[in-house]
């Protein structure tokens, strides 16, 4: 039986292809189509380098042309998604945060939050503070006087 290279041009077309119905993102699918491009190259006879010259451009051409396509139509996550929409809010601490003392609690908006001072001073009850960041479920403020 003689050995016929636009087989394993198939073989990988088909590996491509199959292994983009497990991924995201048709990033897999240009490389099956530039290797069935390149299979029915070497089927009419054309060399090697021809085949690997139109996997190479097909594939990279495609590949382009699906990332515009994906910016295009891809919605950007709009900033401040979950409870990363309180940073740069301000609050005010209803207990004296203390990080020493594992105490502290802010209303931000209607919502209360544990809180961390940023500097590790006290920041007393009362006092309107600006929220830095998140760690995992407390906000960390500072005073709103030290913001700039």
């Amino acid at each position: 039986m003689e050995f016929k290279i636009y087989i394993v041009w198939f073989i990988f077309a088909a590996i491509f292809i199959v292994g983009e119905i497990f991924t995201a993102g048709f990033f897999l699918a240009c490389f099956g189509i530039g290797a069935i491009i390149a299979g029915v190259l070497a089927m009419i006879g054309l060399n090697s380098v021809w085949q690997w010259a139109a996997f190479i451009v097909v594939s990279g051409i495609l590949f382009a042309a699906s990332r515009r396509f994906a910016e295009k139509f891809t919605k950007k996550q709009p900033p401040g998604i979950g409870a990363d929409r309180f940073i740069g809010k301000e609050g005010i601490v209803l207990e004296d945060i203390d990080n020493a003392e594992n105490t502290g609690s802010v209303r931000i908006d209607k919502e209360i939050w544990r809180a961390d001072s940023e500097s590790g001073k006290i920041i007393k009850k009362g006092k309107r503070i600006v929220v830095v960041r998140l760690d995992g479920t407390h906000v960390v403020a500072k005073p709103k006087e030290e913001v700039k």
